[in-house]
């Protein structure tokens, strides 16, 4: 049977692998491709909005873990195997500082800002004229 609490972990012990992949970002070795995935996840991981809100039991985390979880698969098989070692290396070595998290958790929000902006002009373009 699946507990909250084992929920909670696993999604806990995520960051580190999200936290790696944010390293790899900002490694050139890394192909452009890629980066834009590892974009894609940090913006989902961070994001507050989730396909299924965590307050949700069981199933709240567990559509993180599972849309996380294949997303760096697919990244982690995408990248060079000594690229994302060195990576995680360095997430274990170099814990993630409060500054960075409030620069990465603004950048997200702003983007979330603009993403709804964008699409309120498109489907009511009269709402920018005033």
């Amino acid at each position: 049977m699946i507990n909250i609490k084992t929920l909670k972990e696993k999604t806990k012990s995520l960051e580190t692998e999200v936290y790696t992949l944010y390293k790899a970002y900002l490694d050139p070795r890394v192909p452009w491709y890629v980066k834009i995935l590892i974009l894609l996840l940090l913006g989902y991981f961070i994001s507050p909005i989730d396909l299924i809100p965590d307050f949700i039991p069981i199933i709240g985390y567990l559509d993180d873990l599972l849309i996380i979880s294949l997303t760096i698969y697919i990244i982690v098989k995408l990248m060079p195997l000594e690229v994302y070692q060195d990576c995680r290396n360095k997430a274990i070595c170099e814990p993630i500082s409060v500054k960075s998290k409030w620069v990465v958790t603004l950048l997200i929000v702003l983007i979330w800002f603009i993403a709804i902006y964008l699409v309120v002009g498109v489907l009511f373009p009269s709402f920018q004229d005033q």
